[in-house]
């Protein structure tokens, strides 16, 4: 799973630059879409990502913007980049939407979590109890397929160029016994295990903190290696995802992640509540 592969970035830089270069042109949607005989809506689908668009589709763009033949052949080659399939897509009855191609290529994931472990740290057995809860209509065979998912997307963390994962939980998160002492058990030495990792940092928010800055609900900041593309918050819904990706409102979530990080245990503070946690467990399990 190399990063730098992600088609789902490459679309999301190319909607980025062709909505720069009709503003540069000083064309609206409406007379793009009046002068290659298209709907409006199409370029507007085009420019926020929600479709792709065909290398030759981009030339015409292009050819209306008036981009120079070397820039003009650089995007189009990234159009046909972008229209290549991820490594998600052969689980695509499991993942909808973005989040897994803009994952994928983060260089860095900045989490909070005030319910549940994060997905990237779950054990399969944690997975498989959160599933079952949520979704107690499934078969064994779609939990399965999911487990399966999310164990792939795991891989971020010990690839060959891993990806920087910072995770901050609330305390509850360590309390709340998902699928029995057993299967909790084995999820709080996984988080101390993975901990041990270099490009992954844990901290844990206690319940003496109080009150503090993300209290409204889970949250996660992507960060990429190129320039072009700019950090995206992804905000949990019970109805799915929204995607913030204004400067504002990237500033604002970063803030209230720098909060968290003061308010929150040290790394170090933080292991050793969690390993606490699980010596606790271990002996409830004895007795």
């Amino acid at each position: 799973m190399a990063r730098g592969q992600s088609p789902t970035v490459r679309r999301r830089r190319l909607a980025s630059e062709l909505r720069r270069l009709r503003e540069a042109a000083r064309l609206t949607i409406e007379e793009v879409g009046e002068k290659l005989e298209c709907s409006a809506s199409k370029i507007s689908r085009i420019e926020t990502g929600q479709v792709g668009v065909a290398p030759r589709d981009a030339r015409d763009l292009l050819e209306l913007y008036e981009v120079s033949p070397d820039h003009r052949e650089a995007l189009v080659q990234l159009a046909r980049e972008a229209r290549k399939k991820g490594w998600w897509h052969a689980y695509n009855e499991v993942f909808t939407g973005a989040f897994v191609g803009l994952e994928s290529e983060a260089s860095s994931l900045r989490a909070f979590q005030a319910l549940l472990v994060p997905g990237l740290l779950q054990t399969e057995d944690y997975i498989r109890a959160v599933m079952r809860s949520i979704r107690p209509d499934w078969t064994e065979a779609e939990v399965d397929r999911r487990v399966g998912a999310r164990v792939e997307r795991q891989r971020l963390l010990t690839a060959p160029e891993p990806t920087a994962y910072w995770a901050i939980i609330e305390e509850a998160v360590l309390h709340r016994t998902v699928g029995g002492p057993r299967v909790m058990h084995e999820q709080l030495l996984r988080l101390c295990e993975i901990s041990t990792l270099t490009n992954v940092t844990l901290q844990v928010v206690p319940f003496d903190a109080g009150a503090h800055s993300s209290m409204e609900g889970p949250f996660l900041i992507l960060g990429f290696p190129e320039q072009a593309d700019p950090d995206v918050v992804y905000v949990d819904t019970t109805t799915g995802g929204v995607y913030l990706e204004e400067q504002a409102d990237v500033q604002r979530y970063t803030l209230m992640f720098d909060h968290l990080r003061a308010s929150a245990a040290s790394p170090d503070d933080s292991v050793h509540l969690v390993s606490r946690m699980a010596e606790r467990l271990s002996r409830q399990r004895e007795e």
